[in-house]
């Protein structure tokens, strides 16, 4: 396994997943290449086995946010959707700017992003007598790593629409914020207003 690298640049040896909550759930088995050729797909639960770096491939590959931003609706127009060598260069291009700007392993930076950025609470509507309530829940690690991966890739897509960075710019900049814990990620600042939210609702 010494051998495997990502992209054939970068070492998983020394790859850890700091968060026990989430090491059965963040992937960091080592590939060459991010595409497991949907082997895992129609298997409940079975994403959990899929590469972590896969899995941020898989959440590129978006039509955008479905909803307006800033008075926007943010789109994609069919650039990643199905285009899955696409996305995956994308990622390369933005592991490249991340080792060149902050000369540590992009991988690392990509798990202790997810760590950061992923909610611990959250909130459920409940019924009772005709009447719905706002519960605050813990959340599940799956649904953790998911809540992350998306708020990276919708700040993507979003940073750089319409705009002259590029999407492995604007991934790499996200990555290198969220990886910090900085409050300027949207990541971040999406797992913080899901908290406050869940925090009112108790």
């Amino acid at each position: 396994m010494a051998d495997i690298k990502l992209f054939g640049k970068y070492s998983w040896d020394d790859v850890s997943v700091n968060d026990k909550g989430l090491v059965n759930y963040v992937s960091v088995q080592p590939v060459h290449f991010p595409h497991s050729f949907g082997r895992h797909a129609r298997k409940q639960f079975s994403k959990i086995k899929v590469n972590i770096v896969e899995r941020l491939v898989n959440k590129l590959m978006r039509g955008g946010t479905g909803e307006k931003l800033s008075g926007k609706v943010i789109r994609t127009h069919g650039q990643l959707q199905g285009k899955k060598t696409v996305a995956i260069k994308i990622v390369e291009d933005a592991f490249d700017i991340i080792s060149k700007r902050t000369k540590s392993n992009p991988i690392q930076v990509l798990v202790d992003a997810v760590k950061n950025s992923a909610p611990r609470e959250d909130i459920t509507r409940v019924q009772f007598g005709g009447v719905s309530y706002q519960v605050a829940v813990d959340v599940s690690a799956s649904r953790r790593v998911d809540m992350a991966l998306r708020n990276i890739a919708l700040a993507t897509i979003m940073q750089s629409f319409a705009k002259k960075k590029t999407m492995a710019e604007a991934l790499a900049d996200e990555l290198i914020l969220a990886g910090k814990g900085d409050a300027n990620s949207y990541a971040i600042k999406k797992r913080d207003d899901v908290e406050r939210i869940a925090r009112g609702a108790r």
